[in-house]
């Protein structure tokens, strides 16, 4: 007992004396439970919703109050014609929306059916269907109201979905799944190449060549960037023919987005490996840099809309969160480069952010 008491000992001293794994372990848990508690929810808000009304009446107007009371639906839009709608919902402006019939009052006074189509963006089919079910219950509610007063009335809603309307959940996870290994391979790959010099001493056959910081990194990058290509490939290959996800829009302009993910990808398994200084170090850097947020906070599995401020603010700082919203409205809504222009200039500033961090932790840690 006395030689184990002494190795506890012993232990407790090597704990106390490594203060940054001992941080580590005690918040890390607490990090993860805050993360998970309020990123993790089927819940859906802040819905962007665009309200069609040709011919505005006390019906069509308790409605809409009815819908902007509600923290579930924010009206962005009011029209008097359906024609916009398919602009709106290209872009992202409008999510769902909800079509009065010009004569929606005049029914209901007459005890005839009126008519009122719900439509909703599918792209995301169990945030899709939440939507729909929360604008049904607000007229069946509206329904039932009018039914209590004494009015004989009936509404009948027309239900559409757009862009997935069978709903399947392949055109949900493929394209976030594409982020995802793009993301893990891209920065592992550079993470661990750089550390492998390092561990070697080769860094300093490099450091003493003519070479600048800047050139290694490109040296770096380019060869993996060429690899990151053929995944791309491979996997678009495989969304299509294997889960039958269809690529609407542009295969090239896909290609040429997923090029400029993969390297801010690679430019921030570059920025890992200029701050640590072994390979096993610079892997669990990036899995953690990448995976765990990919997963969590950039609209993979979860809606961002319904995420508390802060980390809707995370969520835009990674550039999965933007590239994964570039390839859901490529391959399922068909849009092209006039409606991705604004994430494709993001995604373009984060990678020269990147890659000038990457070029300064560079040179600051090796000389």
């Amino acid at each position: 007992m006395k030689a184990l008491l002494g190795l506890l000992r012993k232990e407790g001293y090597h704990i106390r004396r490594d203060r940054r794994t001992l941080v580590v372990l005690v918040l890390f848990p607490i990090i993860q439970v805050v993360l998970f508690g309020y990123a993790i929810r089927t819940d859906v808000r802040n819905v962007r919703l665009a309200i069609v009304d040709p011919s505005p009446d006390y019906a069509t107007l308790a409605l809409r109050t009815r819908f902007a009371a509600t923290d579930v639906f924010r009206i962005v839009a009011e029209l008097r014609r359906p024609e916009p709608l398919a602009q709106l919902f290209r872009s992202g402006r409008a999510q769902e929306a909800i079509v009065f019939a010009p004569d929606f009052a005049d029914r209901l006074a007459r005890g005839l059916p009126a008519r009122v189509q719900i439509v909703t963006d599918a792209t995301e089919p169990n945030t899709g269907s939440a939507m729909q079910s929360y604008a049904l219950s607000l007229i069946r509610d509206y329904e039932r109201d009018l039914r209590a007063a004494g009015s004989a009335v009936r509404i009948e809603p027309e239900l559409r979905l757009r862009f997935n309307p069978t709903r399947e959940s392949a055109n949900l996870f493929v394209p976030g799944l594409l982020a995802l290994i793009l993301a893990i391979i891209s920065s592992l790959m550079t993470a661990i190449s750089i550390a492998r010099e390092k561990e070697t001493g080769t860094m300093e056959a490099l450091l003493v060549s003519p070479l600048r910081p800047w050139q290694i990194i490109v040296g770096k990058v380019v060869p993996y960037l060429a690899i990151g290509f053929v995944s791309v490939l491979g996997v678009l290959a495989e969304a299509h023919l294997v889960f039958r996800v269809p690529v609407r829009g542009s295969v090239l302009l896909l290609l040429a987005e997923g090029m400029l993910f993969i390297l801010a990808s690679l430019a921030l398994g570059v920025l890992i490996s200029a701050r640590t200084a072994s390979q096993r170090v610079a892997m669990m850097g990036a899995l953690v840099g990448t995976m765990l947020p990919t997963i969590m906070l950039s609209g993979f599995i979860f809606p961002v809309e319904s995420m508390p401020r802060v980390l809707q603010w995370i969520a835009g700082v990674l550039p999965a969160t933007w590239f994964v919203r570039i390839a859901r409205d490529i391959m399922l809504k068909g849009v092209g480069i006039a409606y991705l222009w604004p994430e494709t200039l993001v995604l373009a500033a984060m990678v020269l952010v990147l890659l000038a961090l990457s070029a300064r932790s560079f040179h600051v840690r090796l000389e």
